[in-house]
């Protein structure tokens, strides 16, 4: 947070103020709507798998439509989008109620139907984490961000609990049809939301081309690499506890509705306590080494949800779960943010969408199937002892060095010398960087040179070589190919600060006073206007 930004300061501002009311309202519904569907499927059937299902169905959706939902907030009005989205989510939550309330709902139908949300959600997450910034000034974002988080963990602790009221009182349709309440509320704050219109620098994206340009970044990030290795080890075992509460909690401990939601909202009451606490812990404590003691915490609630029958005990234990998983998820979320420029941004962080909920969905259906077979609190057991192993995760892929990265744009790449015009569609197009190294220095300019491979291939390139020239050995030609020259003219706009220190430590050997020579070359089978361009335009160094 910014120093002398008050944490409540973006409620200030009417606009943020409304929305995150609205989101607050529709998240303590939909954790209404959990307990509801949970409390449903397990009156429909007896099998832990199908139950193991619904975590599959929320979560399957994310994995298979979660890059394009990140594309399409990365190039289209994303307040159109969240109107459309949320519209969407309200009439199958409609949908849901009444089916329910007249007695038509079957297992294969709540599956559908939660299923078709998950798609709803799939598109909804991106845009809404795409939104922020435009809600707040820069210097508040951080705490914006902490506002969403304490929103979302207030409707956790809320939610469940008031759902299990009114299942007990009034029956799940009910809250089907207050969850389908709560989006009017959302869709009424983002229609009255009046989004400034961005006037962008380089030519727009097509949808396909920029899906590519979102995966093409992250293969070759190694930093957000590591949050996704990072959240899938967590999520194999994580899943386990989320997909078979609903069963333990009916079939093992003879809960009733209200008794349900309570021990849900558990894990909701232990994420807002946690909230307070984690700007302490994260000042004391690694974050390496909080992700582990949040690990290990998760692991000692899921076992406790396995062999603790004492309801205040399982109680304690699910509240200490809910720290643990806020202090998790709060924390690779935050460096999934850190490692992506704002260019690729809602493309990335829906890749770590997909990857956190592929993982939950399949890993739910795997720990069902073994419940069946062996039990409940063996399965359980098993999902601990996987959430132990995957710490070894950590000594790989640390989360530390990503706190360190800026991938605020640089813009030091100056624009090319051309003399033809050519449209943006033209290409492909061949860049050559001239390097003059001494021989003494040939074997640290080459090492430097693959974290510059690395570079231009997350900025957009498609091929990269280096070559050493026979007959001059101090000579040294980088070439790289973008698609088109729309696209390397977005390779100029993407440049970041950690770009230009990998420049700098790769140039650093570079002999003294020679320049490097830098050409741009089109495909010539591309017709290229034969003009000028006035006025001509600086080399690119």
């Amino acid at each position: 947070m910014e120093p002398g930004v008050s944490p409540w300061s973006p409620l200030r501002r009417s606009v943020f103020r409304s929305i995150w009311i609205a989101s607050v309202a529709s998240n303590v519904g939909s954790m209404m709507q959990t307990v509801g569907v949970g409390w449903l499927m397990t009156s429909l059937t007896p099998s832990p798998l199908l139950i193991a299902l619904m975590q599959t169905a929320t979560s399957l959706p994310i994995f298979l439509l979660g890059l394009p939902a990140g594309t399409f907030s990365d190039l289209l009005d994303r307040r159109k989008v969240l109107l459309f989205t949320e519209g969407f989510l309200l009439v199958m939550a409609l949908s849901m109620g009444v089916l329910t309330l007249t007695g038509h709902i079957s297992v294969w139908l709540l599956l559908g139907i939660t299923f078709l949300m998950g798609l709803g959600a799939a598109f909804d997450g991106p845009a809404w984490q795409a939104i922020l910034p435009d809600l707040v000034e820069r210097k508040e974002l951080h705490a914006a961000v902490s506002l969403n988080s304490t929103g979302y963990n207030i409707a956790r602790a809320l939610g469940p609990a008031l759902g299990g009221i009114i299942v007990a009182l009034a029956g799940p349709a009910a809250v089907f049809l207050l969850n389908a309440v709560s989006f009017l509320c959302v869709l009424a704050a983002i229609y009255f939301w009046r989004q400034e219109k961005i006037q962008r620098s380089t030519p727009p994206e097509y949808i396909l081309g920029a899906t590519v340009s979102g995966l093409r970044y992250v293969s070759h990030a190694p930093a957000m690499q590591s949050v996704l290795v990072r959240i899938a080890a967590f999520s194999v075992g994580a899943s386990a506890l989320w997909a078979l509460l609903p069963i333990m909690a009916r079939r093992e401990l003879a809960l009733d509705a209200t008794w349900y939601g309570i021990v849900l909202g558990s894990l909701g009451f232990g994420a807002v306590s946690s909230a307070l606490l984690l700007p302490w812990l994260r000042k004391t404590i690694p974050v390496d080494h909080l992700t582990a003691l949040a690990t290990l915490v998760f692991a000692g609630a899921t076992l406790a949800l396995a062999y603790l029958h004492s309801i205040p005990l399982l109680l304690l234990g699910l509240m200490a779960g809910g720290m643990a998983w806020l202090a998790m998820m709060s924390s690779l979320t935050a460096a999934a943010q850190t490692a992506s420029p704002a260019w690729v941004r809602a493309r990335t962080l829906a890749i770590y969408m997909l990857v956190f909920q592929g993982t939950m969905a399949l890993s739910a259906f795997g720990w069902g199937i073994l419940a069946e077979r062996v039990g409940n609190p063996i399965a359980l057991t098993c999902a601990a002892a996987a959430l132990i192993l995957g710490l070894a995760t950590i000594l790989r892929w640390p989360l530390r060095p990503i706190l360190h990265l800026d991938l605020s744009y640089s813009m030091h790449w100056r624009e090319p010398q051309i003399v033809l015009t050519p449209e943006p569609d033209d290409g492909p197009v061949l860049i050559t960087v001239e390097h003059r190294v001494s021989t003494e220095h040939s074997a640290d300019f080459i090492n430097a040179m693959q974290d510059m491979r690395r570079f231009r291939y997350r900025e957009g390139a498609i091929r990269w070589d280096l070559f050493r020239d026979l007959a001059d050995p101090d000579r040294y030609l980088e070439s790289f190919v973008a698609p088109s020259w729309a696209e390397h003219m977005r390779q100029h706009a993407r440049v970041t600060v950690e770009d230009q220190g990998i420049e700098a430590r790769a140039f650093a050997y570079q002999k003294p006073g020679v320049e490097r020579i830098t050409a741009h070359m089109i495909a010539a089978r591309t017709y290229v206007q034969d003009a000028l361009v006035e006025p001509p335009y600086a080399e690119l160094s």
